[in-house]
């Protein structure tokens, strides 16, 4: 048993080293590209500091999304490991699922930062944050970042909630109350 639990651990931790890195690369690029206002890499490297703190705010509330998909997937896997007579599925199928669901909270991180930038920048328009975000204005985003955190604390704990629904859960066996 001591065995099983030290190669879930080791499992678990190169799922979460492999994650980070294509939580940072799949995030950077994707909302490097979704911005329709300016080339944010462009600005990065001219050293604009409040787009840089805006994709870095993203890139860590994207991974808080991601770690949250991740758990499930971990849990999956240690029951089969652990218990793998009362696993719902095959491994392959498990690993087909994992997968399922990291793809499902990266697409849902992407949606939830995407629309909650779009929106709040519908209902201060005349703010004009792409604009004031290229011209360097820190304060814009410092303003960007905090609603891209709120809308993570918000959103994260309902990923996890619906990504542990989606996990097939063993069977525990019949009890018979009366007879």
């Amino acid at each position: 048993m001591f065995l099983i639990r030290v190669m879930v651990s080791i499992f678990e931790f190169l799922l979460a080293v492999v994650m980070s890195g294509t939580v940072i690369y799949v995030t950077y690029r994707v909302f490097i590209r979704a911005n329709p206002d300016f080339d944010m890499e462009d600005e990065i490297k001219k050293g604009n500091i409040a787009t840089g703190l805006l994709v870095g705010t993203i890139l860590v509330c994207a991974s808080v999304f991601l770690h949250k998909g991740m758990e499930t997937v971990a849990g999956m896997f240690r029951l089969y490991m652990t218990a793998p007579d009362s696993a719902p599925l095959a491994l392959w199928q498990m690993v087909l699922l994992g997968f399922g669901h990291l793809a499902l909270a990266m697409f849902l991180a992407v949606v939830t930062i995407s629309v909650t930038l779009r929106l709040f920048g519908r209902f201060t328009r005349r703010m004009q944050e792409g604009k004031e975000l290229q011209k360097g204005n820190v304060a814009v985003g410092i303003l960007l970042s905090s609603v891209v955190i709120v809308a993570t604390l918000y959103v994260s704990d309902g990923v996890g909630a619906l990504s542990k629904a989606l996990v097939p859960q063993p069977s525990i066996g019949r009890i018979q109350v009366l007879k």
